[in-house]
């Protein structure tokens, strides 16, 4: 693709690292085959190629966004299926992430979508706050109908339906002492922020299964949210000092005993860490560490992958629908680990039509976007039904919760599946 750029626009890393991804693009359309909203819609201007070209246009003209240009990439998911299907290597991810950036600073919402950000900002990254916001939600989910009807509260009537009705026990994820003289690896653990809050079960089952192996497992001090939601809502402030805090916190253990990894069970959270190196490229106190930390950054199946665990039985019987996390296959490339162990574990892993969809999630997609993320999910959750599965496997707590809210099919984490194919206990989900 052709540009324009000034001289004095390309003095600015940001438009100069843009314009080297649009000048990728040979507009071939590929992208168009693989994107949920274009598929969904049928409209070019919500398909990658078309963003593109509004992107284009938007920051060769140096001109604020428009409520035109907006809509169109506020109902981006992020899926990232673009990037796995063009074959010239746009990397649309940090396209969008510049155009959101250059939209939180040029374009002001309407006063309602400015409060439904705000709230979720305030509330999502911290555990204390989210579980009061739930338990709270408890009160309104009887009323999800009544507000979903009156015009700009479909984004509340969406949070009350995906509400859970009640919220897990607190499974301890306190990481067990281990024997230094059985003691094989030593790795950081992401806690998390919504995720401790709605599935617990999930690190707690990470933390058994990693001990039994011999893996000493830390929370890092001072390690809060990876710094994702605000990040794709184009709030570069807040995201880089959420980087910054946990690469304080994992250079802390990484300068201390030392770490093979950071471990993360929430691939969304996986690809936000993975590219602390890109986001802090040009931080001269933070460039170096943050390059480090995404090295370390690993999702949990490709960690385990690494292991060679032996074979189990446990699975045999049980048929697994594994729902591959877009910010898992499309995001940080990893397809087979996750398959493969399941099948270890005796499982039988079913195949699911157009796996390579989202389900609609997306972080807060099904929130601010919920008719789009409705279809996504009806259309997901057909497909995951189909396979006459038992049980539904994903990598990410945000799928986990978007598909559990439209199928009567338990949907577990693969790491709990995991847990009890290698001596844990059975997953409470499939009680």
């Amino acid at each position: 693709m052709q540009t324009r750029f000034s001289a004095e626009q390309l003095a600015d890393p940001d438009v100069a690292h843009s314009e080297q991804i649009l000048r990728k693009c040979v507009h071939c359309g590929f992208c168009t085959a693989t994107c949920p909203t274009y598929l969904t819609l049928g409209d070019e201007l919500d398909s990658p190629r078309g963003r593109i070209y509004l992107i284009k246009e938007m920051l060769e003209n140096d001109r604020p966004a428009d409520a035109r240009t907006v809509r169109h990439i506020d109902r981006c998911l992020s899926c990232l299926a673009c990037m796995t299907t063009c074959p010239s290597g746009v990397n649309y991810m940090h396209l969008v992430d510049h155009a959101r950036v250059h939209i939180e600073e040029t374009y002001r919402r309407p006063l309602l979508d400015r409060l439904y950000r705000a709230v979720l900002q305030a509330v999502l990254p911290y555990p204390a706050r989210f579980a009061l916001a739930l338990r709270l939600a408890r009160l309104g989910k009887p009323f999800a109908g009544v507000i979903r009807a009156i015009p700009g509260m479909r984004p509340a009537a969406a949070m009350l339906d995906l509400a859970p009705a009640r919220l897990p026990r607190g499974d301890s994820a306190e990481p067990a002492p281990i024997d230094p003289q059985r003691r094989t690896g030593r790795v950081a653990l992401l806690a998390g922020c919504a995720q401790q809050v709605l599935s617990p079960q999930i690190n707690a089952a990470t933390v058994r299964l990693l001990a039994r192996l011999g893996i000493e497992v830390v929370h890092a001090k001072g390690e809060e949210c990876c710094g994702s939601l605000v990040h794709h809502m184009g709030r570069r402030h807040a995201a880089h000092e959420a980087a910054k805090r946990n690469i304080d916190a994992w250079t802390a253990e990484i300068e201390g005993e030392g770490l093979d990894a950071i471990v993360i069970t929430a691939s969304g959270c996986g690809t936000t860490i993975k590219d602390y190196g890109h986001v802090l490229r040009d931080d001269p106190a933070y460039a170096e560490k943050a390059a480090a930390v995404s090295a370390l950054a690993v999702d949990i199946s490709e960690y385990l992958a690494s292991l060679n665990l032996p074979a189990s039985n446990v699975g045999r019987g049980t048929t697994v629908a594994y729902h591959s996390a877009c910010s898992l296959q499309h995001g940080q490339k990893i397809t087979a680990p996750p398959k493969q162990l399941l099948e270890n574990a005796g499982f039988t892993v079913a195949n699911v039509a157009e796996g390579h969809l989202c389900c609609g999630s997306a972080g807060t997609y099904n929130i601010l976007q919920t008719p789009i993320a409705d279809q996504l999910k009806a259309r997901k959750i057909a497909n995951l039904e189909a396979t006459g599965a038992a049980v539904i496997a994903a990598g990410n707590i945000g799928c986990i919760t978007q598909i559990a809210s439209g199928t009567g099919i338990p949907v577990v984490h693969t790491i709990e599946l995991l847990d009890w194919a290698h001596g844990g206990e059975r997953p409470a989900g499939l009680a």
